[in-house]
């Protein structure tokens, strides 16, 4: 059985444990019940925001049940593939890995990343790797945030927790 754990941040930016489930399938079925499940468990409060890994099925669940919340891949998940999906490219240890996490992590804005995204695929002759096609299919779902845009958020939500805990103070 998988073992599908929920967690969040609490206000001193900790990690919890909000529950968990064990599921025997992972279809987008499965992935449904489960998040309409938790979601009664939050009295019907979705999240902000989840990051998972690549599982279309669970992607999927997400659109259908939390459809206003952003939905994010975890870049980690991403990054442990690509030794796994290029290494078998010649130009893997004489900078190929080094050029796509300068794309990843060097770029400060879309354009940035669009350009040198376009520069790494050229570069090494990647247009027809199906893992590079479908991990750009998704970019939108990955790619970090620029700091501009991340500030701007950061600020968001810390001005409504803190209306959240004047609320309940009052």
């Amino acid at each position: 059985m998988t073992f599908a754990p929920f967690f969040g941040v609490n206000h001193h930016e900790q990690s919890i444990l909000l529950g968990a489930g064990l599921i025997s399938s992972e279809g987008t079925e499965t992935f449904t019940w489960l998040f309409q499940t938790w979601l009664q468990c939050m009295d019907g409060i979705a999240p902000k925001a989840i990051i998972i890994d690549q599982n279309r099925a669970m992607k999927n669940a997400i659109a259908i049940v939390f459809p206003e919340t952003r939905h994010r891949l975890c870049l980690w998940h991403i990054l442990k593939k690509v030794s796994e999906k290029l290494e078998s490219y010649a130009a893997y240890r004489s900078g190929l890995k080094t050029q796509l996490m300068k794309c990843v992590y060097d770029t400060q804005t879309i354009e940035e990343f669009e350009k040198c995204w376009v520069g790494f695929i050229n570069t090494y002759d990647l247009q027809e790797n199906a893992w590079l096609k479908s991990l750009y299919a998704e970019h939108e779902h990955w790619v970090p945030t620029n700091l501009k845009e991340f500030v701007n958020q950061f600020d968001s939500a810390l001005r409504k927790k803190i209306e959240n805990e004047n609320h309940a103070e009052f």
